[in-house]
């Protein structure tokens, strides 16, 4: 028979394992209800389209340089490892294809997304996370305002319109930059790589690299918004926002894309 203490100790794990498991779903909850408010307030009034301006600054402009790097860089060792790949089965001439449906279908939309997601949404759950320890958000609800529409739902809206643009420039700079190595080293002419891109990306491929950067974007900024709103602890707990931000809002992104691949394979087949 097991001792008393025994059972204490594991009524207490099964007590911990309860808590942690009910502020899940309560935290789930709270997400989903933050999100469903935040797209109401997109399309209804009153709006704020000077502040959906400055986010939009923020997240597009000011994103533009590590998404342009990162989609270069991707694009160039994705035509590397390819070319050694497919030289094995005298393929080097589909490189440009391979690059092409590879950047637009899944490494463009979700690099982009990861990218911006490191350096957006944790910015935003930093700022709106001092807001709330600060108590500006109390001072914004005094004054008659709602902290959903002033401050959700620009970013929502920023994040929907920019997250699609940043990853076009990412698959385009992607492509090219697969180009510059199949010229310059696996030595491709330049005409064939690009006639070569030009057959393979068909309306099924951008159907599905440009709906999920519009899913993308709204997961990155509406995540990054929830943990800043629910900080507690002063500037401790902001840090800890920050960081849940980048991890939740990174893992949501891929799990996301896994789903969202199998159904739109269904959706928009390849051809």
């Amino acid at each position: 028979m097991p001792s008393s203490r025994t059972l204490a100790l594991v009524a207490s794990l099964g007590r911990r394992f309860f808590d942690r498991f009910k502020g899940a779903v309560l935290g789930v909850q709270e997400y989903v209800l933050l999100s469903w408010n935040g797209l109401v307030a997109i399309f209804t009034a009153p709006n704020y389209p000077r502040e959906m301006v400055a986010q939009m600054d923020a997240i597009g402009v000011g994103s533009l340089s590590i998404v342009v790097l990162t989609g270069v860089f991707t694009g160039m060792v994705l035509t590397l490892q390819s070319a050694a790949s497919l030289d094995a089965f005298g393929a080097r001439p589909y490189v440009g294809r391979l690059v092409c449906v590879s950047m637009v279908r899944e490494l463009g939309p979700v690099l982009t997304a990861l990218m911006v997601t490191g350096r957006v949404g944790s910015g935003m759950a930093a700022e709106l996370g001092s807001m709330v320890v600060t108590q500006q958000i109390d001072a914004l609800r005094v004054l008659g305002s709602d902290p959903i529409r002033k401050l959700v739902a620009p970013r929502l809206a920023a994040g929907i319109i920019m997250v699609p643009i940043l990853t076009i420039i990412s698959d385009t700079l992607g492509i090219f930059g697969g180009s510059l190595i199949s010229v310059f080293n696996l030595k491709l002419s330049w005409e064939f790589y690009w006639r070569s891109v030009g057959n393979a990306l068909t309306i099924n491929d951008l159907a599905m690299g440009l709906l999920k950067p519009v899913v993308f974007g709204f997961i990155l900024t509406s995540v990054g918004c929830f943990m800043g709103l629910r900080t507690t602890g002063g500037t401790q707990g902001v840090g800890l926002s920050t960081t849940r931000s980048v991890v939740v809002g990174s893992v949501t992104i891929l799990s996301s894309d896994f789903f969202m691949t199998k159904i739109l394979l269904l959706i928009f087949p390849v051809t």
